[in-house]
Protein backbone atom coordinates (compact mmCIF):
# COMPACT_ATOMS: atom_id res chain seq x y z
CA UNK A 1 0.00 0.00 0.00
CA UNK A 2 2.52 2.73 -1.78
CA UNK A 3 0.21 5.90 -2.31
CA UNK A 4 1.77 7.96 -5.35
CA UNK A 5 0.87 11.19 -4.07
CA UNK A 6 -0.52 12.13 -0.33
CA UNK A 7 -4.35 11.75 -0.16
CA UNK A 8 -4.71 13.42 2.98
CA UNK A 9 -2.79 17.41 4.27
CA UNK A 10 0.03 17.14 5.38
CA UNK A 11 -0.79 18.88 8.30
CA UNK A 12 -3.81 16.40 9.29
CA UNK A 13 -1.70 13.24 9.45
CA UNK A 14 1.74 14.76 11.25
CA UNK A 15 -1.01 16.39 13.99
CA UNK A 16 -1.81 12.38 14.59
CA UNK A 17 1.12 12.04 15.80
CA UNK A 18 2.05 14.83 18.25
CA UNK A 19 1.24 13.16 21.27
CA UNK A 20 3.02 9.75 19.91
CA UNK A 21 5.76 8.59 22.90
CA UNK A 22 8.96 7.08 21.41
CA UNK A 23 8.73 3.72 23.19
CA UNK A 24 7.64 0.62 22.47
CA UNK A 25 3.79 0.44 23.28
CA UNK A 26 3.90 -3.22 24.68
CA UNK A 27 6.72 -2.77 27.07
CA UNK A 28 4.80 -0.39 28.83
CA UNK A 29 2.82 -2.35 29.87
CA UNK A 30 2.08 -2.38 33.81
CA UNK A 31 2.40 -6.20 34.19
CA UNK A 32 6.18 -5.85 33.35
CA UNK A 33 8.31 -7.53 35.75
CA UNK A 34 11.33 -6.70 38.07
CA UNK A 35 14.62 -7.91 36.35
CA UNK A 36 16.58 -10.45 37.77
CA UNK A 37 19.57 -9.83 39.65
CA UNK A 38 22.84 -9.40 37.16
CA UNK A 39 25.54 -12.70 37.52
CA UNK A 40 28.44 -11.49 40.02
CA UNK A 41 29.84 -14.96 40.81
CA UNK A 42 31.33 -17.65 39.22
CA UNK A 43 28.56 -20.29 37.82
CA UNK A 44 28.42 -24.25 36.11
CA UNK A 45 25.73 -25.84 35.13
CA UNK A 46 24.87 -28.30 32.23
CA UNK A 47 23.30 -25.85 29.75
CA UNK A 48 23.45 -22.38 29.17
CA UNK A 49 21.65 -20.20 27.22
CA UNK A 50 22.77 -16.88 26.06
CA UNK A 51 19.70 -14.35 25.03
CA UNK A 52 16.37 -13.75 26.52
CA UNK A 53 14.21 -13.31 24.02
CA UNK A 54 12.14 -15.85 22.09
CA UNK A 55 14.85 -17.76 21.08
CA UNK A 56 16.57 -18.31 24.31
CA UNK A 57 13.61 -18.26 26.99
CA UNK A 58 12.12 -21.16 24.94
CA UNK A 59 15.57 -22.96 25.04
CA UNK A 60 15.75 -22.79 28.38
CA UNK A 61 12.01 -23.86 28.82
CA UNK A 62 12.10 -26.86 26.51
CA UNK A 63 15.01 -28.00 28.30
CA UNK A 64 13.53 -27.97 31.44
CA UNK A 65 10.54 -29.80 30.18
CA UNK A 66 12.43 -32.72 28.84
CA UNK A 67 14.74 -33.51 31.42
CA UNK A 68 13.46 -31.51 34.95
CA UNK A 69 16.88 -32.44 36.01
CA UNK A 70 19.00 -30.77 33.70
CA UNK A 71 20.64 -27.70 35.20
CA UNK A 72 19.75 -24.87 32.80
CA UNK A 73 21.15 -21.23 33.39
CA UNK A 74 20.28 -18.24 30.99
CA UNK A 75 21.93 -14.83 30.44
CA UNK A 76 20.62 -11.86 29.23
CA UNK A 77 22.06 -8.49 28.01
CA UNK A 78 19.45 -6.11 29.21
CA UNK A 79 16.04 -7.79 30.37
CA UNK A 80 14.40 -10.71 28.75
CA UNK A 81 12.11 -9.19 25.72
CA UNK A 82 13.43 -6.25 25.50
CA UNK A 83 14.39 -6.42 22.18
CA UNK A 84 12.62 -7.68 19.34
CA UNK A 85 10.72 -10.32 21.19
CA UNK A 86 8.74 -7.10 23.06
CA UNK A 87 9.04 -4.70 19.92
CA UNK A 88 7.18 -7.09 17.32
CA UNK A 89 3.75 -6.94 15.79
CA UNK A 90 2.58 -9.98 17.82
CA UNK A 91 1.54 -12.56 14.79
CA UNK A 92 2.63 -15.58 16.01
CA UNK A 93 2.60 -17.82 12.51
CA UNK A 94 2.65 -21.41 12.22
CA UNK A 95 4.85 -21.15 8.79
CA UNK A 96 8.93 -22.18 9.51
CA UNK A 97 9.78 -20.53 6.79
CA UNK A 98 8.93 -16.92 5.74
CA UNK A 99 5.22 -18.12 4.23
CA UNK A 100 4.14 -20.35 1.98
CA UNK A 101 5.80 -18.79 -1.08
CA UNK A 102 9.43 -18.75 0.19
CA UNK A 103 9.36 -22.17 1.25
CA UNK A 104 8.10 -23.34 -1.73
CA UNK A 105 10.19 -21.66 -3.89
CA UNK A 106 13.52 -22.63 -1.13
CA UNK A 107 12.13 -26.08 -0.16
CA UNK A 108 9.63 -27.60 -2.56
CA UNK A 109 10.36 -31.46 -1.57
CA UNK A 110 9.96 -30.78 2.04
CA UNK A 111 7.26 -27.90 2.05
CA UNK A 112 4.43 -30.18 3.24
CA UNK A 113 6.31 -31.93 6.38
CA UNK A 114 7.86 -28.31 6.88
CA UNK A 115 3.90 -26.80 6.89
CA UNK A 116 3.02 -29.84 8.91
CA UNK A 117 5.83 -29.28 11.39
CA UNK A 118 4.94 -25.35 11.39
CA UNK A 119 1.33 -26.16 12.22
CA UNK A 120 2.37 -28.64 15.11
CA UNK A 121 4.73 -25.85 16.74
CA UNK A 122 1.61 -23.69 16.67
CA UNK A 123 -0.29 -25.89 18.24
CA UNK A 124 2.66 -26.95 21.11
CA UNK A 125 2.91 -22.58 21.59
CA UNK A 126 -0.92 -22.67 22.18
CA UNK A 127 -0.97 -26.06 24.60
CA UNK A 128 2.37 -24.31 26.76
CA UNK A 129 0.51 -20.82 27.10
CA UNK A 130 -2.35 -23.18 28.48
CA UNK A 131 0.14 -25.26 30.87
CA UNK A 132 1.91 -22.66 32.11
CA UNK A 133 -0.96 -20.00 32.13
CA UNK A 134 0.99 -17.53 30.56
CA UNK A 135 -1.41 -14.00 29.95
CA UNK A 136 -0.61 -12.97 26.46
CA UNK A 137 -3.58 -12.10 25.11
CA UNK A 138 -3.13 -15.24 22.31
CA UNK A 139 -5.96 -15.03 19.54
CA UNK A 140 -5.99 -17.55 17.13
CA UNK A 141 -7.46 -15.62 14.77
CA UNK A 142 -5.93 -16.16 11.67
CA UNK A 143 -4.47 -13.68 8.79
CA UNK A 144 -5.35 -12.11 5.39
CA UNK A 145 -2.93 -10.97 3.38
CA UNK A 146 -4.92 -8.14 1.34
CA UNK A 147 -4.27 -7.24 -2.17
CA UNK A 148 -4.43 -3.57 -2.89
CA UNK A 149 -3.85 -3.00 -6.45
CA UNK A 150 -5.02 -4.83 -9.31
CA UNK A 151 -2.47 -7.23 -10.29
CA UNK A 152 -2.16 -8.26 -6.33
CA UNK A 153 -5.33 -9.31 -6.73
CA UNK A 154 -5.06 -11.21 -9.81
CA UNK A 155 -1.79 -13.05 -7.98
CA UNK A 156 -3.47 -13.77 -5.10
CA UNK A 157 -6.40 -15.79 -7.07
CA UNK A 158 -3.36 -17.50 -8.95
CA UNK A 159 -1.52 -18.51 -5.80
CA UNK A 160 -4.36 -19.91 -4.06
CA UNK A 161 -4.90 -22.20 -7.13
CA UNK A 162 -1.68 -22.79 -7.41
CA UNK A 163 -1.71 -23.87 -3.43
CA UNK A 164 -5.52 -26.09 -4.17
CA UNK A 165 -3.28 -28.01 -6.84
CA UNK A 166 -0.18 -28.62 -4.52
CA UNK A 167 -2.34 -29.44 -1.51
CA UNK A 168 -1.60 -26.93 0.38
CA UNK A 169 -4.33 -24.73 0.49
CA UNK A 170 -5.78 -26.20 3.37
CA UNK A 171 -7.31 -23.40 5.95
CA UNK A 172 -6.68 -20.95 3.94
CA UNK A 173 -9.73 -19.17 1.78
CA UNK A 174 -9.93 -16.47 -1.29
CA UNK A 175 -11.79 -13.76 -0.51
CA UNK A 176 -12.37 -11.09 -3.35
CA UNK A 177 -13.21 -7.70 -2.92
CA UNK A 178 -16.93 -7.76 -1.41
CA UNK A 179 -15.59 -10.36 1.07
CA UNK A 180 -12.53 -9.10 2.42
CA UNK A 181 -14.09 -5.89 2.99
CA UNK A 182 -16.75 -8.08 4.86
CA UNK A 183 -14.37 -8.75 7.14
CA UNK A 184 -12.62 -5.76 7.49
CA UNK A 185 -13.53 -2.14 5.22
CA UNK A 186 -10.96 -0.46 3.92
CA UNK A 187 -11.61 1.24 0.56
CA UNK A 188 -8.22 -0.01 -0.93
CA UNK A 189 -8.88 -3.78 -0.80
CA UNK A 190 -9.66 -5.26 -3.83
CA UNK A 191 -8.80 -9.14 -2.74
CA UNK A 192 -7.62 -11.34 0.40
CA UNK A 193 -6.59 -14.63 1.26
CA UNK A 194 -7.31 -15.63 4.72
CA UNK A 195 -5.32 -18.21 6.24
CA UNK A 196 -7.89 -19.33 9.09
CA UNK A 197 -5.58 -21.70 11.21
CA UNK A 198 -1.76 -20.32 10.55
CA UNK A 199 -1.64 -17.38 12.66
CA UNK A 200 -2.62 -15.94 16.49
CA UNK A 201 -2.38 -12.81 17.32
CA UNK A 202 -0.77 -11.69 20.97
CA UNK A 203 0.84 -9.37 23.32
CA UNK A 204 4.94 -10.01 22.82
CA UNK A 205 5.68 -8.64 25.30
CA UNK A 206 3.73 -10.58 28.11
CA UNK A 207 4.81 -13.74 26.11
CA UNK A 208 8.35 -13.32 26.63
CA UNK A 209 7.31 -11.88 30.60
CA UNK A 210 5.29 -15.42 30.49
CA UNK A 211 8.11 -17.62 29.51
CA UNK A 212 10.85 -16.03 31.90
CA UNK A 213 8.42 -16.94 34.83
CA UNK A 214 7.93 -20.16 33.51
CA UNK A 215 11.41 -20.92 33.12
CA UNK A 216 11.96 -19.39 36.85
CA UNK A 217 9.38 -21.89 38.35
CA UNK A 218 10.82 -24.57 36.31
CA UNK A 219 14.60 -23.75 37.78
CA UNK A 220 16.37 -22.25 35.32
CA UNK A 221 18.67 -19.76 37.21
CA UNK A 222 18.08 -16.34 35.30
CA UNK A 223 20.79 -13.34 34.78
CA UNK A 224 19.80 -10.18 33.76
CA UNK A 225 22.10 -7.15 33.09
CA UNK A 226 24.79 -9.86 32.03
CA UNK A 227 25.89 -9.76 28.51
CA UNK A 228 27.80 -12.86 27.78
CA UNK A 229 31.29 -11.27 26.09
CA UNK A 230 33.46 -14.20 25.56
CA UNK A 231 32.84 -17.67 23.97
CA UNK A 232 35.50 -20.39 24.48
CA UNK A 233 36.35 -24.11 25.20
CA UNK A 234 37.05 -24.96 28.44
CA UNK A 235 37.95 -28.69 29.52
CA UNK A 236 35.57 -30.73 28.11
CA UNK A 237 32.96 -27.77 28.37
CA UNK A 238 32.78 -24.24 27.00
CA UNK A 239 33.09 -21.08 29.43
CA UNK A 240 31.41 -17.63 28.80
CA UNK A 241 32.63 -14.53 30.38
CA UNK A 242 30.64 -11.88 31.76
CA UNK A 243 31.12 -8.03 33.06
CA UNK A 244 31.50 -9.54 36.53
CA UNK A 245 30.88 -13.49 36.68
CA UNK A 246 31.91 -16.45 34.45
CA UNK A 247 29.31 -19.42 33.50
CA UNK A 248 31.12 -23.23 32.97
CA UNK A 249 29.08 -25.32 30.74
CA UNK A 250 28.93 -28.96 29.33
CA UNK A 251 27.11 -27.17 26.26
CA UNK A 252 25.85 -23.33 25.23
CA UNK A 253 22.63 -22.56 23.05
CA UNK A 254 23.38 -19.45 21.69
CA UNK A 255 20.05 -16.78 21.26
CA UNK A 256 21.28 -13.37 20.52
CA UNK A 257 19.73 -13.36 16.58
CA UNK A 258 19.88 -9.53 15.46
CA UNK A 259 23.60 -9.18 18.48
CA UNK A 260 26.77 -10.26 17.30
CA UNK A 261 27.03 -13.51 17.77
CA UNK A 262 30.01 -14.95 19.89
CA UNK A 263 30.93 -17.38 17.33
CA UNK A 264 32.66 -14.90 14.86
CA UNK A 265 32.28 -16.86 11.44
CA UNK A 266 28.45 -16.62 12.21
CA UNK A 267 28.14 -12.67 11.91
CA UNK A 268 27.98 -12.21 8.08
CA UNK A 269 24.59 -14.23 7.60
CA UNK A 270 22.58 -11.88 9.26
CA UNK A 271 22.67 -8.31 9.08
CA UNK A 272 20.22 -5.77 10.89
CA UNK A 273 17.21 -4.21 9.68
CA UNK A 274 15.38 -1.86 11.45
CA UNK A 275 11.36 -1.89 11.33
CA UNK A 276 9.20 0.39 12.39
CA UNK A 277 5.65 0.35 13.84
CA UNK A 278 2.59 2.87 15.20
CA UNK A 279 -0.23 2.08 17.99
CA UNK A 280 -3.42 4.06 17.76
CA UNK A 281 -5.15 5.07 21.03
CA UNK A 282 -8.25 2.27 21.94
CA UNK A 283 -11.15 3.05 19.25
CA UNK A 284 -14.28 3.82 20.12
CA UNK A 285 -17.30 1.39 19.16
CA UNK A 286 -18.26 3.73 16.35
CA UNK A 287 -15.17 3.85 15.12
CA UNK A 288 -14.29 0.01 15.50
CA UNK A 289 -17.75 -0.73 13.98
CA UNK A 290 -16.84 1.50 10.73
CA UNK A 291 -13.90 -0.62 10.10
CA UNK A 292 -15.65 -4.27 11.00
CA UNK A 293 -12.67 -6.39 11.56
CA UNK A 294 -15.57 -8.78 13.95
CA UNK A 295 -13.05 -11.53 13.70
CA UNK A 296 -10.02 -9.82 14.76
CA UNK A 297 -7.65 -10.82 12.29
CA UNK A 298 -3.94 -9.78 11.75
CA UNK A 299 -3.91 -8.45 8.38
CA UNK A 300 -0.95 -8.08 5.94
CA UNK A 301 -0.58 -6.05 2.28
CA UNK A 302 0.27 -7.97 -0.70
CA UNK A 303 3.02 -5.34 -1.54
CA UNK A 304 6.86 -5.80 -1.91
CA UNK A 305 7.46 -2.59 0.69
CA UNK A 306 4.27 -4.46 2.87
CA UNK A 307 2.66 -3.47 5.73
CA UNK A 308 0.92 -5.62 9.06
CA UNK A 309 -1.47 -4.21 10.74
CA UNK A 310 -4.01 -6.01 13.42
CA UNK A 311 -5.88 -4.66 16.83
CA UNK A 312 -4.55 -4.84 20.22
CA UNK A 313 -6.94 -6.54 23.42
CA UNK A 314 -8.01 -2.75 23.76
CA UNK A 315 -8.73 -2.31 20.66
CA UNK A 316 -6.00 -0.25 19.57
CA UNK A 317 -4.42 0.07 15.78
CA UNK A 318 -1.21 -1.70 15.23
CA UNK A 319 -0.16 -0.04 11.81
CA UNK A 320 3.85 -1.07 11.17
CA UNK A 321 6.27 -2.46 8.31
CA UNK A 322 7.22 -0.69 4.68
CA UNK A 323 10.17 1.11 5.49
CA UNK A 324 13.27 -1.34 5.77
CA UNK A 325 16.02 0.54 7.12
CA UNK A 326 19.57 -1.30 6.58
CA UNK A 327 22.18 1.19 8.56
CA UNK A 328 25.66 0.75 7.02
CA UNK A 329 28.18 -1.37 8.08
CA UNK A 330 25.39 -3.49 9.64
CA UNK A 331 25.41 -1.80 13.67
CA UNK A 332 22.67 -2.25 16.28
CA UNK A 333 22.77 1.12 17.54
CA UNK A 334 19.99 2.76 20.10
CA UNK A 335 19.39 5.72 17.91
CA UNK A 336 18.11 3.85 15.00
CA UNK A 337 14.91 2.63 17.23
CA UNK A 338 13.63 6.12 16.57
CA UNK A 339 12.93 7.55 12.78
CA UNK A 340 10.19 10.43 12.62
CA UNK A 341 10.53 10.38 8.51
CA UNK A 342 9.10 6.67 8.59
CA UNK A 343 6.10 7.62 11.34
CA UNK A 344 5.37 10.22 9.12
CA UNK A 345 4.85 8.21 6.15
CA UNK A 346 3.52 5.34 8.18
CA UNK A 347 0.86 7.53 9.47
CA UNK A 348 -0.12 9.07 5.99
CA UNK A 349 -0.51 5.39 4.47
CA UNK A 350 -2.74 4.21 7.73
CA UNK A 351 -5.27 6.93 6.88
CA UNK A 352 -5.02 6.23 3.36
CA UNK A 353 -6.25 2.67 4.29
CA UNK A 354 -8.61 3.82 6.74
CA UNK A 355 -10.13 6.96 5.93
CA UNK A 356 -12.73 6.47 8.14
CA UNK A 357 -10.73 6.85 11.52
CA UNK A 358 -9.76 10.30 10.53
CA UNK A 359 -8.90 11.94 14.19
CA UNK A 360 -7.69 9.07 15.90
CA UNK A 361 -4.32 9.72 17.42
CA UNK A 362 -1.10 7.14 17.61
CA UNK A 363 -0.01 7.11 21.32
CA UNK A 364 3.44 5.49 20.83
CA UNK A 365 5.96 5.03 17.91
CA UNK A 366 9.11 2.75 17.87
CA UNK A 367 11.49 0.69 15.69
CA UNK A 368 13.83 -2.55 16.22
CA UNK A 369 16.43 -4.63 14.64
CA UNK A 370 15.53 -7.59 12.50
CA UNK A 371 17.65 -9.93 11.97
CA UNK A 372 18.02 -10.95 8.24
CA UNK A 373 19.40 -13.56 6.32
CA UNK A 374 19.64 -13.76 2.58
CA UNK A 375 16.96 -17.06 2.47
CA UNK A 376 14.56 -15.05 4.98
CA UNK A 377 14.30 -18.35 7.79
CA UNK A 378 16.62 -19.23 10.57
CA UNK A 379 19.33 -21.27 10.35
CA UNK A 380 21.17 -23.46 12.40
CA UNK A 381 24.63 -25.09 13.08
CA UNK A 382 26.70 -26.17 15.91
CA UNK A 383 30.54 -25.13 16.75
CA UNK A 384 33.05 -26.71 19.45
CA UNK A 385 32.75 -30.03 18.77
CA UNK A 386 29.33 -29.72 18.56
CA UNK A 387 28.93 -28.42 22.45
CA UNK A 388 27.71 -25.20 20.99
CA UNK A 389 24.71 -24.52 19.17
CA UNK A 390 23.15 -21.75 17.24
CA UNK A 391 19.87 -20.50 15.46
CA UNK A 392 19.40 -17.21 13.97
CA UNK A 393 18.50 -15.24 10.95
CA UNK A 394 14.15 -14.95 11.83
CA UNK A 395 13.78 -11.71 9.44
CA UNK A 396 10.92 -10.80 11.15
CA UNK A 397 9.20 -13.77 11.70
CA UNK A 398 10.35 -15.24 14.49
CA UNK A 399 7.13 -15.14 17.20
CA UNK A 400 6.05 -18.53 16.32
CA UNK A 401 9.22 -19.40 14.79
CA UNK A 402 11.85 -19.36 17.31
CA UNK A 403 10.08 -22.39 19.87
CA UNK A 404 10.19 -24.64 16.57
CA UNK A 405 14.25 -23.40 16.53
CA UNK A 406 14.66 -23.71 20.29
CA UNK A 407 14.20 -27.41 19.81
CA UNK A 408 16.64 -27.90 17.00
CA UNK A 409 19.40 -26.43 19.48
CA UNK A 410 18.64 -29.06 21.67
CA UNK A 411 18.29 -31.73 19.09
CA UNK A 412 21.45 -30.73 18.01
CA UNK A 413 23.00 -30.27 21.40
CA UNK A 414 22.05 -34.22 22.37
CA UNK A 415 23.36 -35.32 19.37
CA UNK A 416 19.83 -36.79 18.37
CA UNK A 417 18.58 -37.29 14.42
CA UNK A 418 15.08 -36.00 14.54
CA UNK A 419 12.32 -35.07 11.73
CA UNK A 420 13.98 -31.33 12.45
CA UNK A 421 17.35 -32.32 12.21
CA UNK A 422 16.85 -34.00 9.05
CA UNK A 423 15.07 -31.08 7.09
CA UNK A 424 17.20 -29.46 4.53
CA UNK A 425 16.54 -26.01 5.87
CA UNK A 426 18.31 -26.89 9.18
CA UNK A 427 21.53 -29.17 7.21
CA UNK A 428 22.22 -25.92 5.09
CA UNK A 429 23.29 -22.54 5.65
CA UNK A 430 21.79 -19.46 3.46
CA UNK A 431 24.34 -17.18 1.93
CA UNK A 432 26.53 -15.45 3.78
CA UNK A 433 26.53 -10.96 2.63
CA UNK A 434 29.05 -9.67 1.51
CA UNK A 435 31.40 -6.89 3.47
CA UNK A 436 30.97 -3.34 3.09
CA UNK A 437 30.18 -1.16 0.64
CA UNK A 438 28.69 -4.60 -1.24
CA UNK A 439 26.67 -5.25 1.22
CA UNK A 440 24.69 -1.54 1.74
CA UNK A 441 25.02 -1.08 -1.84
CA UNK A 442 23.21 -4.56 -2.94
CA UNK A 443 20.64 -4.10 -0.06
CA UNK A 444 20.08 -0.41 -1.34
CA UNK A 445 19.39 -1.45 -4.87
CA UNK A 446 16.96 -4.26 -4.14
CA UNK A 447 15.04 -1.97 -1.90
CA UNK A 448 14.62 0.53 -4.78
CA UNK A 449 14.36 -1.97 -7.28
CA UNK A 450 10.90 -3.50 -5.35
CA UNK A 451 9.70 0.08 -4.80
CA UNK A 452 9.69 0.03 -8.30
CA UNK A 453 8.12 -3.23 -8.72
CA UNK A 454 5.49 -1.98 -6.50
CA UNK A 455 4.61 1.07 -8.61
CA UNK A 456 5.20 -1.15 -12.30
CA UNK A 457 2.08 -3.71 -11.72
CA UNK A 458 4.70 -6.25 -10.12
CA UNK A 459 7.24 -6.05 -12.71
CA UNK A 460 10.44 -7.29 -11.43
CA UNK A 461 13.53 -5.63 -13.13
CA UNK A 462 17.10 -7.68 -14.29
CA UNK A 463 18.46 -6.81 -10.53
CA UNK A 464 15.45 -8.45 -8.81
CA UNK A 465 15.76 -11.46 -11.14
CA UNK A 466 19.38 -12.30 -10.74
CA UNK A 467 18.79 -12.26 -7.23
CA UNK A 468 15.67 -14.56 -7.46
CA UNK A 469 17.94 -17.09 -9.64
CA UNK A 470 20.60 -16.81 -7.05
CA UNK A 471 18.60 -17.59 -4.04
CA UNK A 472 19.11 -13.80 -2.38
CA UNK A 473 16.09 -11.83 -1.88
CA UNK A 474 14.93 -8.55 0.22
CA UNK A 475 11.81 -8.27 1.70
CA UNK A 476 10.78 -5.02 3.25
Amino acid sequence: MAPSAMSRGKDNWISSLSEAQPVPYWLEDPGKPPAEPALTSAETCDLLVVGGGYSGLWTALNAKERDPRRDVVLLEGREAGWAASGRNGGFCAASLTHGLPNGLTRWPDEIHKLQELGLRNLDEIEAAIARHGIDCDFERTGEIDVATATYQARELRDWHRELQEKGLADGIEFLDADAVREQVNSPTFQAGLWDRRGVAMLHPAKLAWGLKKACLKLGVRVYEHTPALTLRSYGAGMAVRTPYGAVRARKVALGTNVFPSLLRRVRSYTVPVYDYALMTEPLTADQLASVGWKNRQGLGDSANQFHYFRLSADNRVLWGGYDAIYPYGGRVRAEYDDRPETYAKLADHFFTCFPQLEGVRFTHAWGGAIDTCSRFSAFFGTAHQGRVAYAAGYTGLGVGATRFGADVMLDLLDGERTERTGLEMVRKKPLPFPPEPFAWTGIALTKWSLARADAHGGRRNLWLRTMDRLGLGFDS
